[in-house]
């Protein structure tokens, strides 16, 4: 029988940010406390689970792949105190925390503690790793894992499969990333010699829920490979199907007080065969078949070798709001880098549009080249809104994007024009905190596009949803022209609403060709390029802030800060690359000092490529709390608005189920936040990454924050991010989870009401 190290561990690749910390090394693995076990054959239903594997909690920030070891826990204790000084009661594990680790008392048993608002999301992990392989062949063993409902002592609930779901974390390119949903509330997982595997439990709280503590358990039990679950999980058709059953047993014996004797009789007829009906579903098939005389003994015995992990979740009376505060606006694209390979000889400027054109933001044409829909069919239609629908709940507002010439963007959250009643569906979705508005038809209608375009805005502003617009029209103007060309579309516009928000890009920054890869790159990305036969950007074709060939000012970062100016009064979303402030956020206050929120202007800002590690982004292999900390720098800096380029841009594929492939000359995972659901099963259901469920952690964390900062002052809430040592800088942040805890803890200390507790 092999032991989990006789296996050589994988090799991680050189993946930006591994080397960093972005993965857990150097945790001694424990032996086996039988080692007669080594020697003999096992039957996992006669030895205690926790003699073959490993089990142990990590928080949502932890990025555990397959070569972590198993994590020893010191046993504390929570304690909710009323001490004001959050930097001693850190030291001390005296706030009420977010993700609480720690053991039980109980032998074999786990327990962790949560905190969750209402209407906000709430994630663990489990992690397991077998100690010895009892499958006898290339996995070391099956494992069950069983999930309860969590109940509160008042018999409220949160269900398994509704607001509790379990997902596998499957690596990509070595390194943690791929959510793979698992069937619940009873699922196995084949674990592969000397390796981790991962799980990613979330815990959805609806609006509604009553506040109070909810508690339930995961039992995990090694099994032997052909033992079925013990318990089905029927799918929601079933369910629904039971359901009415039920529902006419009740019906058929409710009013029987009084009735006759025969009439009696036949109610109860009818009810029995309505029960019977119940029992001749799927779900009861198996002991169907026998009688009801299956053996429980065996169930017992599972259950008797478990590990239970203990889940105690901590609801509160604050409800995040429905309408996210801070907009997160992702796009979707198409990108082919092929088109780059014969450019060596081509002009920089020639190469700088290209690569524009084909580097845009969540993509309608990826979408029709990998599900096979043609553009406008009401395949298209369907495809676009089960993306659009998915990616509401991570709080984020989605829109779709098309290149056309030059550097100009068609982007639109509804692929429906506004006449159409799914434009008021899509666009007074009260999850939606901005929508991005089409300059001309979507899908071509065989109308002019000045007349769509009159024709959109004119309706749209009738509705209430109307605040929530905004045009994105063309993506980092590089010269006088460009700049020209958005101040004329935006008077068009804004000729028809005078209020029509307009929003642009722009930066700053170096730029360098690399002949080898036959890539475009920022200066921070190009030093770490497979080659460095580079072809530096001139001096006077740098990006700067404002037309290239019309400097604003003597330097790039004055020429950038004179943008505002030099676009108004036809732009009012000014959004800038994170990149251009490096790790100095005096330059933050510069540039909000030119925006003008009297008169409608906000400062957005947007991460792509860069900037790079130690800061903030959402690059496969950064730290857990480096992808969070993306909308804690936000926040911070005083932005009001967020654009991400891209959840898709994944390489070009035919069919729905290619292998994911990320695109030459970027961070790795840069553009792609979520893959196909076909690339790992038969579901067609969007597979979400670490990386978006921290983006939404990212977010609901800022709800804390202005919660917080409306009490006390945004002084204060600044103050409670250091504190904490949450957040300092895009270069001081935490890598741990526990500050998290504590702030948001702090929060819920001193935000609660207290009659709910």
């Amino acid at each position: 029988m092999d032991s989990s190290g006789g296996h050589p561990e994988a090799m991680v690749p050189p993946v930006e940010g591994v080397a960093g910390g972005g993965t857990a090394y150097g945790w001694g693995e424990s032996g086996i406390q039988d080692s007669n076990l080594l020697r003999t054959s096992i039957d996992p239903l006669k030895v205690h689970s926790s003699e073959l594997i490993h089990a142990w909690c990590m928080p949502s920030t932890a990025n555990v792949g397959p070569q972590d070891m198993p994590r020893t826990l010191e046993p504390c204790e929570f304690i909710d105190s009323g001490e004001s000084n959050v930097c001693d009661s850190y030291k001390e594990h005296l706030f009420c925390t977010n993700q609480h680790i720690s053991f039980s008392l109980t032998l074999f048993s786990l327990k962790i503690s949560l905190l969750a608002a209402r209407n906000e999301r709430e994630n663990f992990q489990i992690a397991i790793r077998p100690k010895v392989s009892w499958a006898g062949s290339t996995v070391a063993g099956t494992v069950q894992m069983q999930c309860t409902d969590l109940c509160s002592t008042s018999g409220d609930r949160l269900i398994v499969g509704e607001s509790l779901k379990v997902r596998r974390v499957v690596p990509i390119l070595g390194v943690p990333d791929a959510l793979v949903p698992l069937e619940v509330p009873v699922s196995q997982l084949n674990l592969l010699p000397g390796e981790t595997t991962a799980v990613y439990v979330s815990i959805d709280v609806p609006e509604i829920q009553p506040p109070g503590q909810y508690d339930g358990e995961f039992i995990i039990t090694a099994t032997r490979a052909d033992t079925q679950s013990t318990v089905q999980s029927p799918n929601k058709a079933e369910r629904n199907h039971m359901y009415q059953e039920l529902l006419n047993c009740l019906d058929f014996l409710e009013p029987i007080d009084g009735k006759p004797l025969d009439e009696v009789a036949e109610r109860v007829k009818c009810a029995s065969s309505s029960l019977r009906k119940v029992l001749e579903m799927p779900s009861f098939s198996d002991l169907y078949l026998d009688n009801g005389s299956g053996d429980m003994m065996e169930e017992d015995a599972i259950s008797n070798f478990s590990i239970r992990v203990k889940m105690s979740l901590t609801v509160w009376d604050f409800v995040l709001p429905v309408t996210p505060s801070l907009p997160a606006v992702i796009g979707f694209v198409k990108v082919d880098l092929s088109n780059l390979v014969p450019l060596v000889s081509a002009s920089i400027e020639q190469i700088w549009i290209l690569w524009c054109e084909i580097l845009p933001h969540i993509s309608d044409t990826v979408i029709e080249d990998r599900f096979g829909v043609e553009h406008g069919s009401s395949q298209w239609y369907e495809a676009l809104d089960e993306h659009f629908q998915w990616l509401l709940q991570y709080k984020i507002s989605p829109y779709f994007c098309r290149w056309r010439e030059g550097m100009r963007v068609l982007t639109y959250t509804c692929p429906w024009p506004a006449d159409h009643p799914k434009s008021d569906e899509y666009l007074s979705n009260p999850r939606l905190a901005a929508y991005a508005v089409p300059d001309s038809p979507v899908v071509s209608c065989g109308d002019t596009a000045k007349n769509f375009l009159q024709r959109e805005v004119e309706l749209l502003r009738t509705k209430n949803h109307w605040r929530k617009a905004y045009f994105y029209l063309w993506d980092e103007p590089l010269n006088l022209e460009h700049y020209e060309a958005i101040r004329n579309m935006a008077s068009e516009i804004q000729a028809y609403a005078p209020d029509a928000r307009i929003m642009t890009t722009y930066y700053c920054a170096e730029l360098h060709y690399c002949i080898s890869c036959s890539t475009l790159l920022y200066y921070e990305a190009a030093v770490n390029c497979c080659s460095q036969n580079l072809i530096p950007w001139m001096p006077y074709f740098n990006l700067e802030g404002g037309p290239s060939d019309a400097p604003l000012a003597s330097n790039n970062f004055e020429s950038f800060l004179k943008v505002p100016e030099f676009l108004r009064p036809h732009n009012q979303i000014y959004c800038t690359s994170e990149w251009v402030i490096g790790n100095r956020e005096d330059l933050a206050k510069d540039i909000i000092a030119e925006i003008q929120p009297e008169n409608g202007e906000e400062w957005w800002t947007y991460v792509c490529m860069g900037p790079a590690d130690p800061h903030p982004n959402w690059h496969l292999g950064m730290r857990g709390t480096q992808h969070r900390a993306v909308m804690w720098r936000v926040w911070k800096e005083g932005g009001t608005g967020f654009l991400y380029w891209g959840a898709n841009c994944y390489e070009k594929a035919s069919v729905p189920s290619a292998e994911i492939k990320f695109r030459r000359g970027l961070p790795p995972g840069d553009g792609v936040l979520y893959y196909p659901g076909q690339v790992f099963s038969s579901s067609a259901e969007p597979v979400a990454s670490l990386r978006l469920e921290r983006l939404l952690s990212g977010l609901q964390d800022i709800e804390y924050l202005k919660l917080y900062s409306s009490r006390f002052g945004r002084e204060e809430g600044l103050q409670l991010l250091e504190k904490t040592g949450m957040y300092l800088g895009p270069e001081r942040y935490t890598n741990e989870h526990m500050p998290i805890d504590v702030m948001r803890g702090e929060v819920f200390r001193t935000c609660r009401s207290d009659s709910n507790f």
